[in-house]
């Protein structure tokens, strides 16, 4: 266990921060499952509304530094790639 002042006050401010980001990474999860059941159903609307929190999400993770930003477009693109291929097959 830390000894100094600084070190204890470093091990307090550890534990927010890893509480935060799990909270961040936990929200992240759930909302590419959320995206990800509504595109295995087919449901274009509930998909597209989807597609769309989860790009804030993803975006907020890269703001709050969770995700590096290419990572962040990275799942962008390819999330979008799976939506417009569930728009021509339904059509």
């Amino acid at each position: 266990m830390a000894n100094h002042f600084s070190a204890l006050k470093r091990a307090r401010q550890t534990e927010k921060r890893t509480a935060a980001n799990r909270a961040n990474k936990s929200r992240l999860r759930g909302a590419l499952r959320k995206f990800r059941t509504a595109l295995s159903a087919g449901n274009r609307e509930q998909a597209e509304t989807g597609y769309r929190e989860t790009t804030s999400v993803l975006d907020k993770a890269v703001q709050k530094g969770v995700l590096h930003k290419n990572t962040a477009s990275r799942y962008k693109s390819r999330l979008g790639k799976r939506l417009n291929a569930v728009g021509k097959t339904s059509s």
